[in-house]
């Protein structure tokens, strides 16, 4: 089938999509009165979008406001054990990201563990890493958030490598944030995490499977974003379908002592959807980290080339994803995490590490 094109109306209706939609009974109703189009042509045209340039639409939670630990994770593999190592990490449900990138590290991924986690978030990532046979792993949690937030600009009137933006979410927002989490509120997450039917009243069935009212329900979202453990509801685009077939991983060496002068600024940059300070190691030198999209190599490469003038931050290196084993939502509170621990605990885990020194973690080890 070939790729959709879009219009100046779809491209109105992502932008909002990307933006945040409003927690309403009727919310493609609400979309179409800021697009000047009818609650019918904004549902057709997401079901259309859907096939291919929308991969969700959903609420999109913290995962560290609501309990549960995480780490961008990077591995070196044998080139060819790559794609069997991958699908092995796969498994466990608590990996979202996972892509092959052109560096010695080759596998990178993130991984999440609920608060509930019998293994804890090092141990699991020890036994993936040993599942995979890895040869090297490091562990690259967030030091801290500069910015979390893409909103892939569909006009193509824009130049990246000079707008501006706000960061949506940041640390502040984060160190902000409640980490109460009810019984009530875990069954209103695990529907509002789900990808949203489109139909007119699209929370109705959520509210009921969460035994509240479709009022409570909506209520209940915008107190998560209030309390700052949803950082909105949105949709997520298929970068390449969009129109944005690249991302580079830009990553710096900044002084320790300009880590927040340079990360807020890097992070100001449209075109940066993350930015984070991450530990280094011996064979990792680079701290800040920045996420760009753009509509080629070349244009990645400008929007990094004018995040380095505008900081005169020079070592850098840039990693791009050459495939992509998986790309999907965390999935809280769900059944899933538990089965995999069980499975792992019964056959007495991965046992110990035999190349321990290669397997270094936050603590900076090699």
């Amino acid at each position: 089938m070939a790729p959709r094109m879009i219009d100046e109306k779809d491209a109105a209706i992502l932008n909002i999509l990307q933006e945040g939609i409003d927690l309403v009974e009727r919310p493609f109703q609400a979309i179409g009165e800021r697009a000047g189009l009818t609650e019918e042509e904004v549902m057709a045209r997401i079901a259309e979008l859907k096939n291919g340039t929308i991969r969700q639409i959903s609420a999109i939670f913290d995962t560290r406001t609501l309990g549960y630990s995480s780490s961008l994770v990077a591995a070196r593999i044998a080139p060819e054990r790559l794609d069997e190592a991958a699908a092995i990490i796969n498994r466990h449900p608590g990996v979202t990201h996972n892509y092959k990138r052109n560096h010695s590290f080759n596998l990178w991924f993130t991984l999440a563990v609920p608060p509930n986690s019998r293994l804890g978030l090092e141990e699991t990532t020890r036994i993936l890493g040993e599942q995979a046979g890895v040869e090297a792993i490091r562990m690259l949690p967030t030091l801290k958030l500069f910015k979390i937030g893409v909103n892939l600009d569909m006009s193509g009137k824009q130049d990246l490598t000079k707008t501006k933006a706000a960061p949506q979410y940041r640390e502040e927002d984060r160190s902000q944030a409640s980490r109460v989490v009810t019984e009530q509120d875990i069954r209103m997450i695990r529907e509002l995490q789900k990808d949203l039917p489109i139909v007119p009243r699209p929370f109705d069935q959520w509210a009921a499977n969460a035994g509240v009212t479709v009022q409570e329900l909506l209520e209940g979202a915008r107190a998560f974003v209030e309390k700052k453990q949803m950082r909105r509801y949105s949709a997520v685009l298929n970068h390449r379908k969009a129109g944005y077939t690249a991302n580079g991983m830009g990553v710096w060496v900044v002084p320790p002592e300009r880590t927040d002068e340079v990360g807020y600024r890097m992070a100001e940059f449209k075109a940066v959807s993350h930015c984070y300070l991450r530990p280094v190691y011996e064979d990792w030198p680079y701290n800040i980290f920045t996420m760009v999209h753009g509509r080629s190599v070349d244009e990645c490469e400008s929007i990094l080339q004018a995040i380095e003038d505008e900081t005169g931050i020079r070592e850098r290196i840039t990693l791009y994803s050459t495939k992509e084993y998986k790309k999907t939502r965390v999935s809280y509170f769900t059944p899933e995490m538990d089965a995999w621990e069980d499975e792992v605990i019964r056959h007495g885990g991965a046992g110990t590490a035999a190349a321990e020194g290669e397997m270094g973690y936050a603590t900076g080890k090699n």
